[in-house]
């Protein structure tokens, strides 16, 4: 039995489910794996720091050994992030009533809000720096980079992708029948801000065993 195209000429899947969505959620699942392995391998090189500095105030080798992390700057940015899922949400709403303005006004501040985050993590990984913690000083300092230097370059990538949406926005080339690319960017948004729920809560909170 065929099933009548989607939106935009786009074919649904047997399923019911439009073939770009469907795509998108598997990339979303295969994106999860990733991030597992990345947070598996800091949590279990973390406890083998063996030089300063260290991720929070501790002693190592029977010498105090000063912590690099700054949690209320780091939550500051989180909280950023998380505004711009808020925000992301909004843009949706209005491409799917049909209101350029909004739709324009929102997927801006969408963008803009995840490049104060990216700025944020800029001026974080340079204070490391200066600290001494760079992506071969120590296990730690590579998986620590390593990880949070990829989801950093996941927000970038979806930060262009919200500022090409907004320069067709503006051109008046986003149109309430194109509403799945807004929802397809807004999945893959809100995934990368779920991600970093999980990478603040077990890398910046919880303390090392």
């Amino acid at each position: 039995m065929e099933h009548a195209p989607a939106q935009a000429g786009h074919l649904e899947t047997s399923t019911g489910l439009d073939n770009r969505k469907l795509l998108m959620w598997l990339f979303l699942a295969s994106e999860c794996l990733f991030f597992g392995s990345l947070i598996g391998a800091y949590l279990l090189y973390r406890g083998r720091n063996l030089s300063p500095p260290c991720p929070q105030d501790t002693v190592l080798n029977g010498v105090a050994c000063p912590g690099v992390y700054d949690i209320p700057f780091t939550s500051i940015s989180s909280f950023v992030l998380l505004m711009s899922s808020l925000t992301m949400v909004l843009a949706l709403a209005a491409i799917q009533r049909n209101d350029q303005r909004g739709l324009r006004v929102w997927l801006l501040a969408t963008a803009l809000l995840g490049i104060t985050f990216l700025a944020g993590q800029a001026f974080e990984f340079t204070e490391f720096h200066n600290e001494g913690l760079s992506i071969s000083s120590s296990l730690f300092g590579t998986t620590f980079f390593v990880l949070t230097g990829f989801h950093g370059a996941h927000v970038s990538v979806g930060v262009l992708i919200l500022l090409s949406l907004f320069v067709m926005a503006w051109r008046g080339r986003l149109n309430q029948e194109q509403s799945l690319n807004v929802e397809l960017i807004g999945l893959y948004w809100h995934f990368v801000d779920v991600v970093w729920i999980v990478i603040f809560t077990l890398v910046y909170l919880l303390q090392p065993t």
